[in-house]
């Protein structure tokens, strides 16, 4: 039974002005949004950037770079291999140098000394030592008339001289000896910056053409022959590091040694002319 003096709105006005009905026409909106973004058309995946890492570059590299890092890596295999020979070979002689200057030292027969030296063919005093030895036997052996006695000094002097030339001779050799291959270092070492260096050069230059002959300058197409370029460079730097280093070590061994073979010299002279002279 209707209500007197008072009308109802509609039901559906009544549904529209609810919290219901705001609920429901932001869902249909947000449907009908969905809609629309799905029948757009997709776009197209996205394209990864190529990549200009060290590997990259060192094979997209030309034809030229290519050679300059060939030459480089052949210069850095012989430059390790004289580095590992060379260290055995400095290590073994200062091994075998201590051994015999205690020996020397310790012992009070030359004879003995020259025998057991035989065992230390590594030490460069040791082959000293045993040339001035043997040439201190040979003129012991000579069997020549006495002098008169206003020679007599002379021909000690002559004598000691003759040892003397025959220690330094000796020294000269295996000082020789020692330095061999050292300068291979050295010349790695001043010239593979260099030979990296016009890897690099020859590598932009071929940029440059490129750029000429596409007519744009994009990073596509500068980066491969720049990075091409660059590591050529870094072939350089990677060959003339240890070399350098390796050549300031071993001059510095090196050095000592000729020290020490300079200051045995000069004392086996002095204990000659004592005892033999």
């Amino acid at each position: 039974m209707p209500f007197k003096g008072k009308s109802w709105p509609p039901l559906g006005a009544q549904f529209a002005n609810s919290r219901a009905g705001v609920v429901a026409r932001f869902v249909m909106n947000a449907l009908y949004v969905a809609l629309l973004l799905l029948a757009q058309t997709p776009p197209a995946p996205a394209v990864a950037p190529p990549s200009y890492g060290f590997i990259e570059s060192m094979m997209t590299a030309g034809l030229p770079e290519k050679a300059v890092m060939l030459l480089l890596i052949i210069f850095s295999i012989v430059s390790w291999a004289i580095i590992y020979f060379k260290w055995r070979t400095i290590r073994r002689a200062y091994g075998d140098s201590e051994s015999f200057l205690d020996m020397f030292w310790s012992s009070k027969r030359l004879d003995a000394i020259y025998q057991k030296s035989d065992a230390l063919p590594a030490s460069p005093v040791s082959q000293v030592f045993r040339a001035g030895y043997v040439e201190l036997a040979k003129l012991k052996k000579k069997e020549e008339p006495a002098p008169a006695s206003g020679h007599v000094g002379e021909t000690a002097m002559g004598d000691l001289e003759s040892v003397e030339r025959s220690m330094r001779r000796t020294a000269a050799a295996e000082l020789t000896g020692l330095e061999s291959m050292i300068p291979f270092l050295a010349t790695v070492a001043s010239s593979s910056p260099f030979i990296g260096l016009l890897g690099t050069v020859v590598g932009i230059m071929t940029s440059f053409q490129d750029i000429g002959r596409m007519g744009n300058a994009n990073l596509a197409t500068v980066a491969p022959g720049i990075g091409g370029a660059l590591v050529a460079t870094a072939f350089g730097l990677f060959a003339a590091i240890p070399a350098v280093i390796a050549y300031n070590f071993f001059i510095a061994k090196i050095r000592v040694l000729d020290t020490e073979m300079q200051n045995f010299s000069a004392d086996f002279l002095n204990i000659i002319k004592r005892h033999f002279f």
